[in-house]
């Protein structure tokens, strides 16, 4: 080979060689490009470095709001998703827009840092536009609002609520789990059509949900554990629906309110409906209902609270506004097919806190209570001053409220079933639950009762089965219903106990292994062991 032979190859090499760097380039733009551009129509944020944006855990909002960002500017985007499973720690608010959904892994966690120090009325998740936004989703992930890492901020004082929107409509917040923040879970104000559901909410410093001036409310299927206020709460809020919730509280000194506030200073509340909601052991009351100041009656009207299911409310024992429900200053409530049982105090108050600051009574009268096809059991003296309570249902204030019962069933209350009130239509005998000790308040019945996976008969059947007021629709109880209501939880429900009577032989069989018949097997058992030298 000579020199030039060798010249040529070195040479070639050399241009093989750029070439082949200079396409290793290209592969790697290549591979960053498409790593940062979406895909789709969702926007991923990461912790690991495979997101179109990533964060390092420290002042991980930038990277989010990077993200919100670049939906806004693109609007054939829709979603910012968080990948988890991954921390992302926050120094400022995260901003979404309209037409945004944000969601994430359930593994991924939205954390307040340590010592944030932030003002008052200053929340995690917030709009970009003061003025308000439209169709926003937040749905998926954790939300921690570190309570443990800021204690120099006192709760329900407006710090690190998690959520807050203002003057916007279309918000849905879903299959979060929002926990240990010094305030509300999701607060709105001023907006519309606000749906919260299917969230998990742990030891918050306010409410779980806290509405204000807003209409077309909605929150379903939640639970809710309580540290300091509401599970629930609206306040001056139109058209609202709370159902199908479990809500009780974190007992400690510091523990709060009520499971659910329903609050008129000065809107109109004249559709509000509260049911199949489980709703036990929590601080304050069960439901407390309260209009307060000189406004015309027929603003705070019509609140129908039904099919609820009350046990242990009212622990608190440092006020006296506790049991299942207190209310004041709201007409033609109808509060029916519920049951209560072994709330503190009583079942049911006509009552309103005093010694506020706020003076939270109403200045009308003429407020009647309907009370209606409910169970009221086992009620207890209250915690705080304790002497002359323990009553069914109460009525403190009988100059400008009253009660209408009917066809209700009282049983074993510790003081009595009365205070200021009358029935004559109420009926006093043990209602027969399936299973009191377990919560269970399906009616015992000889015609068929559900125990949650099918239709079983008892020995006896409940004298609530087809008890109710006459005028109450059945026709959601299954046959044989007698067409009449049955009083409590399941009345008018699918899961209705039925009437009719067990046939003999079922009766009499059953009745050998009922827990009445005990002593008669152990005598059986007996004869037939030293007779026959039979053993069963």
């Amino acid at each position: 080979m000579n020199g030039k032979d060798l010249l040529k190859r070195l040479e070639n090499r050399k241009k093989a060689g750029v070439y082949i760097a200079f396409f290793m380039f290209l592969i790697v733009m290549a591979t960053t490009t498409l790593s940062i551009t979406p895909s789709g129509t969702t926007v991923y944020v990461s912790g690991d470095g495979r997101g179109n944006f990533n964060c390092d855990g420290t002042d991980d909002q930038v990277e989010i709001n990077k993200a919100l960002a670049y939906i806004a500017e693109h609007p054939e985007f829709t979603t910012v998703h968080l990948k988890g499973p991954n921390t992302y720690v926050i120094s400022d608010s995260i901003l979404i827009g309209s037409n945004t959904v944000l969601e994430g892994d359930s593994t991924a966690v939205i954390k307040l840092e340590d010592r944030a120090n932030w003002p008052a009325i200053k929340p995690l998740i917030t709009q970009i536009n003061s003025s308000g936004e439209q169709n926003i989703t937040v749905k998926g992930f954790e939300m921690d609002g570190n309570h443990d890492g800021n204690t120099d901020k006192k709760k329900g004082d407006g710090y690190y609520n998690l959520i807050h929107l203002i003057n916007s409509t279309n918000i849905q917040v879903h299959d979060m789990y929002m926990h240990d923040s010094h305030g509300d879970g999701l607060k709105v104000e001023n907006s519309s059509n606000i749906q919260f559901y299917d969230n998990k909410v742990y030891k918050l410093g306010h409410d779980g949900f806290y509405g204000i001036q807003s209409q077309y409310v909605e929150a379903w299927n939640n639970t809710i554990t309580c540290r300091t206020n509401s599970g629930l709460r609206v306040w001056d809020c139109n058209h609202v629906k709370f159902h199908d919730n479990t809500i009780d509280s974190f007992y400690h000194w510091s523990a709060g309110g009520p499971g659910i506030q329903i609050q008129k200073s000065s809107g109109i509340m004249d559709d509000i409906e509260v049911y199949n909601n489980t709703i036990h052991d929590t601080y304050g009351p069960g439901i407390w209902l309260l209009a307060y100041g000189n406004y015309p009656v027929e603003e705070a009207q019509n609140v129908h609270i039904h099919h609820n299911t009350f046990y242990s409310t009212g622990t608190n024992p440092g006020i006296d506004w506790v049991g299942g429900i207190v209310t004041s200053g709201f007409n033609n409530t109808l509060i029916e097919n519920n049951v209560f049982d072994g709330t503190y105090h009583t079942a049911i108050a006509l009552m309103y806190p005093t010694g506020y600051s706020t003076d939270l009574s109403p200045e009308g009268t003429g407020y009647t209570t309907i009370v209606r096809n409910n169970i009221i059991t086992n009620t207890e003296r209250r915690k705080s001053e304790s002497s002359g309570t323990g009553y069914g249902v109460v009525n403190y204030l009988p100059e400008t409220h009253s009660f209408l019962l009917e066809n209700n069933c009282f049983y074993k209350n510790v003081a009595g079933d009365y205070r200021n009130a009358v029935s004559t239509s109420d009926i006093y005998v043990n209602p027969l639950f399936a299973d009191q000790k377990e919560n269970d308040y399906h009616l015992r019945s000889a015609g068929g009762r559900w125990n949650g996976k099918m239709w079983v008969k008892d020995i006896r059947s409940s004298q609530c089965i087809d008890a109710g007021h006459p005028s109450s629709d059945y026709s959601n109880e299954p046959e044989d219903n007698g067409q009449k209501i049955n009083i409590g939880r399941y009345g008018n429900t699918e899961e209705a106990s039925k009437s009719g009577v067990m046939p003999g032989y079922v009766a009499w069989w059953n009745q050998i292994f009922s827990p009445e018949w005990r002593i008669f097997r152990i005598f059986l058992r007996v004869f037939l062991l030293f007779c026959f030298k039979i053993q069963i």
